[in-house]
């Protein structure tokens, strides 16, 4: 007999571990989380490049009911972070509701039954309702560079750094000026004998000024929870500010001018500051925080070219300009592919459409939280839900929160499946957009990731965060087609 479930979640990271959570603190146990990895983590699991770390303050990049008063860092490291969800997963006690091991091959809607069937690459169960905590940066992207796969020496992305491999004394090419690229790159500068990065676009770059946290400070916190809740509190107002920069042009262009004599500061070579400096209005694409960057730029083993790729050839890549380099070792720090997040392509609606094939040409969703055609259906980090400014986690557990309103509102209701109105979502979707064709993601002067190929921003939530948990503090089931 086929086992059932309440509740299926896919992924055990930020957004699928606070899910389990929720429903264990509100007496749902009748729940599974799907896994493909052996651990929780999800992109703080795979990412373990040299240097990473969150960009967002530690105060904020935690669960509001599991706060974490032991950072030792002001902005989080990797291997705490994960250590940090394991703990979370471990007190909650999710690891036995976790199906680990186990890829998600297809999630479909038996529209008879009102289920969802979940099939993984290990078994098959059904669910009342399928929650994605699967967020966009899951599978890597490869830049598409003729011969780039017949490289003759290791090659790897970012996102699965190759730790076997010694890279003191190499010669190794950085492809991408991304978020991780900035964080590796003045690591790969102190052990290899030369680094060349490969720049397409120069991004705007603001100092990082981490610190280690005091001890004195870590045990306030555990003594004193309500200090932490108040420090909290003020990172979150200080991190709302600076959405102003996005909104209003003078604002913008302060802290762009900001961004400038930073770089002047850090690069006093005319050239290679020019090279650094880019053609487009900060906050257009993502701003990227380090202190140590532009330092690595400046050493005598590291090169910043600016000439497109052309191919690769053997152990050589041959640049626009002419310029033939050779490497030991290959990097693609070159991102996600958020428009397209992969899970949309397993899972499948009343009508025998995938999720993929429903957002084309552009995925939206219901306040980025549900979509038409998909009953029972709830995404943590949908469409327009990501932040330029603020912590991801907050936009997750507003989601969260939305989720256990729409559950309890379907057992008020004797629901048997719930999915929004085409009418709700579509105007729901009108204002989001009207707002982004306003925003320095449409008129900044640059392409960026936000932008699907139609060039509609997907991605990004126009407003300040405090503005999306607003957006979503109720739930409203005139928005919905419900069947009892």
């Amino acid at each position: 007999m086929t086992r059932h479930v309440r509740v299926a979640i896919i992924g055990a990271g930020f957004a699928g571990v606070g899910m389990a959570c929720q429903l264990v603190r509100h007496g749902i146990d009748d729940f599974l989380v799907v896994e493909r990895a052996a651990d929780v983590g999800g992109t703080w699991r795979d990412n373990t490049y040299p240097g990473a770390a969150c960009d967002i303050r530690s105060d904020l990049y935690s669960f509001s009911f599991a706060p974490n008063p032991d950072w030792e860092h002001s902005y989080g490291r990797q291997p705490e972070i994960l250590d940090y969800l394991r703990r979370v997963a471990t007190a909650y006690e999710l690891y036995d509701r976790i199906l680990f091991g186990n890829e998600l091959e297809r999630a479909e809607w038996i529209e008879a039954e009102r289920v969802w069937r979940v099939q993984t690459s290990k078994q098959t169960f059904t669910a009342d309702v399928l929650v994605s905590g699967a967020g966009p940066l899951i599978d890597p992207v490869w830049p598409s560079i003729p011969g780039l796969h017949t490289f003759r020496g290791p090659a790897f992305h970012s996102a699965h750094w190759n730790h076997l491999l010694d890279l003191r004394t190499k010669r190794i090419g950085v492809i991408g000026t991304g978020a991780s690229a900035i964080q590796f790159v003045p690591e790969l500068q102190k052990v290899a004998g030369n680094v060349t990065v490969f720049q397409r676009s120069a991004p705007w770059i603001v100092p990082r000024n981490d610190h280690h946290t005091s001890a004195l400070r870590r045990r306030v916190f555990r003594r004193i929870p309500a200090l932490q809740s108040a420090s909290r509190r003020l990172v979150f107002a200080q991190a709302e500010t600076r959405f102003a920069g996005f909104r209003s042009r003078a604002v913008g262009a302060a802290f762009q001018a900001f961004a400038a004599r930073f770089l002047a500061s850090q690069v006093a070579d005319p050239d290679l500051r020019a090279a650094l400096t880019p053609d487009f209005r900060i906050g257009c694409k993502r701003i990227l925080i380090s202190s140590d960057y532009y330092r690595a730029l400046t050493q005598p083993n590291v090169d910043l070219a600016t000439s497109a790729i052309t191919r690769v050839e053997g152990n050589d890549v041959v640049t626009a300009d002419g310029v033939r380099r050779t490497f030991d070792v290959l990097i693609a720090a070159t991102g996600f592919n958020a428009t397209h997040p992969p899970v949309a392509a397993h899972i499948v609606g009343r009508y025998g459409e995938t999720l993929a094939e429903k957002w084309e040409p552009h995925m939206n969703a219901l306040r980025g939280t549900t979509v038409a055609d998909f009953p029972n259906l709830f995404l943590l980090v949908g469409p327009n839900t990501v932040l330029g400014h603020n912590s991801i986690v907050y936009m997750i557990e507003a989601q969260i929160d939305y989720v256990l309103m729409a559950l309890n509102g379907m057992t008020e209701l004797g629901a048997r499946s719930l999915e929004p109105t085409p009418d709700a979502q579509a105007s729901y979707n009108r204002r989001v957009q009207s707002s982004l064709r306003r925003s320095v993601w449409s008129t900044g002067g640059c392409t960026s990731y936000y932008l699907d190929e139609g060039g509609r921003n997907t991605t990004l939530w126009p407003h300040r965060a405090a503005a999306f948990k607003r957006a979503l503090h109720h739930f409203d089931p005139a928005e919905y087609d419900i069947v009892r």
